[in-house]
């Protein structure tokens, strides 16, 4: 008989309620939330009839029911709960970017190597069957050698400087916001690590990046381009050129269909998965690490978009009031 893996969700946002809305899993259940706001926990459980219900993390730490914490607090706070939660025996599932900076993910990394529990970030991406059929395609086509990656968003907000998206004291800007995305999208086809060869930053008057570009090489000479911005809406539209031909994927981060472009011009629709059931190709990837105690391969991809990351934000000398 298969393990019932009981999860437990730290911050109870928008994120929080379409994690609950769209949980299926046969081998899973949510078992317990926690909010700062002993009321707001009340709420949420009675709303979407959750056993428990949790102000303090410490207490639901405490509760040997819970398998699973999934962190959705906003990403200045998840390394306030991911250690905590590791250091208490629970696999951790946390929402992106998974950290601040790429020390704080090496702590966090060591923690749960330590302690012999599976740490995650929910990047949907990484786990949409769409691109592993992509992966599979460009092999039985013989496309020959990756040569370009490029991946864009924009999204229009309204320049308010207490908004989350341009609140410095809240780790607002596009970079860890969107831009967590794009690199995860670029690096899902990159066959090395990439390194940073150059990048540019505009500010908003808050002082957090409103747009950017960055240049990416790895050592195989694959290259990749990202444009970010969140004053103009653009679309979340991925381009992987191969010598063979070219993907386009449009709606990148749930995409269940992409757009095939040979070298002669000829196009094929190719299409996997449902971008509906998004979340739970994630959820599902997470409890089958923890129950058949596989590597999380995805870790890797992780590591090296926060790496990136970390590296733009030092090249713009760009540092948060609270770091």
């Amino acid at each position: 008989m298969s393990k019932t893996y009981r999860w437990a969700i730290v911050g109870l946002g928008n994120i929080a309620h379409s994690f609950v809305t769209y949980f299926n899993q046969p081998d899973g259940e949510i078992y317990a939330v926690c909010s700062r706001s002993q009321a707001k926990a009340d709420q949420f459980a009675s709303e979407h009839h959750i056993a428990k219900a949790y102000s303090q993390l410490s207490d639901l730490l405490a509760d040997d029911q819970v398998d699973i914490v999934y962190v959705a607090t906003p990403h200045n706070y998840h390394i306030e709960t991911i250690l905590p939660a590791l250091a208490a025996g629970k696999h951790v599932f946390c929402e992106k970017a998974i950290t601040m900076t790429s020390d704080q993910l090496a702590e966090a990394k060591a923690l749960a190597h330590t302690k012999g529990l599976v740490l995650a970030e929910a990047m949907t991406l990484y786990h949409m069957p769409l691109y592993q059929k992509l992966h599979e395609f460009a092999v039985e086509r013989h496309l020959g050698d990756l040569k370009m990656v490029q991946a864009s968003f924009g999204s229009f907000k309204e320049p308010d400087p207490t908004n989350r998206f341009f609140n410095p004291d809240l780790a607002g800007g596009a970079l860890l916001d969107i831009g967590v995305y794009a690199l995860a999208f670029v690096r899902e086809f990159l066959t090395a690590k990439p390194y940073l060869t150059g990048t540019t930053m505009h500010r908003f008057s808050s002082g957090v990046d409103e747009a950017e570009t960055l240049s990416l090489r790895n050592a195989n000479d694959e290259l990749a381009n990202v444009s970010l911005t969140f004053r103009a809406k653009m679309p979340k539209q991925g381009l992987v050129a191969y010598e063979g031909g070219y993907f386009t994927v449009d709606t990148y981060p749930r995409a269940d269909q992409a757009l095939f472009t040979a070298s002669d011009g000829s196009t094929e629709l190719i299409k996997a998965g449902d971008t509906t059931n998004a979340m739970n190709y994630e959820i599902a990837a997470m409890q089958q690490m923890i129950a058949n105690h596989e590597p999380n391969t995805s870790l890797v991809k992780t590591t090296d978009v926060m790496d990136i990351m970390t590296a733009a934000r030092q090249q713009w000398d760009f540092r948060y009031p609270f770091e």
